[in-house]
């Protein structure tokens, strides 16, 4: 009885896989290595290259404060001593107050430019997730997975892998102003998106 038992289970349970195998086996699947795709396509290198050069511009202007900030503070040691004690101490708080300025300008800055180019790069990668669910519906996958920092599948077959075709597609999108997304940025700024 126990034989007959086991014979039976082992039965259902190789029907049971062979129902799951065919019934999976048409569908089309395809995976993306996303890493890949945000440091290759140019729109986005194009955004944070502007974003680095704001940022670098941003700094200096910052750094020229800075070092000016620091010779009025070696010139008040020297002066301080010969324009007495009251002199001093208005000259004191001037100097605190420009420094805690400073601070101030300097966070004011990395914030505009993080709302700026975060609104921005974020708008990007939301037309990169549509055209690649256009794409997908387009060449009739079922399932289109994402590698990378966030995996989501941890093996893939390289004949599954349509990184470059996206890639491609989507630069080629760009470098013919189809998604120039410069427009988009008030519409965005009402209501940001945050993507993944």
């Amino acid at each position: 009885m126990k034989k007959s038992l086991i014979l039976l289970a082992a039965a259902f349970a190789m029907i049971s896989c062979k129902e799951e195998t065919t019934s999976t086996s048409g569908l089309k699947t395809a995976y993306i290595d996303t890493i890949e795709l945000m440091n290759e396509y140019e729109e986005l290198k194009d955004w944070e290259s502007k974003g680095n050069i704001k940022k670098a511009e941003m700094e200096r202007e910052l750094t020229e404060e800075g070092r000016q900030l620091e010779l009025d503070a070696a010139s008040f040691q020297n002066e301080a001593k010969s324009k007495g004690m009251q002199w001093a101490e208005l000259k004191y708080q001037e100097l605190q107050k420009r420094q805690r300025d400073l601070g101030i300008k300097q966070e004011s800055m990395y914030v505009q430019l993080q709302k700026e180019f975060g609104v921005q790069r974020d708008t990007i990668i939301i037309q990169m997730k549509d055209y690649i669910k256009e794409y997908a519906k387009k060449e009739g996958y079922d399932y289109v997975y994402g590698t990378g920092d966030a995996a989501s599948i941890l093996y893939g077959k390289e004949e599954y892998d349509i990184t470059d075709v996206i890639l491609k597609e989507l630069n080629d999108r760009y470098k013919n102003g189809a998604t120039k997304t410069e427009g988009t940025l008030e519409a965005k700024e009402e209501d940001p998106v945050a993507a993944e």
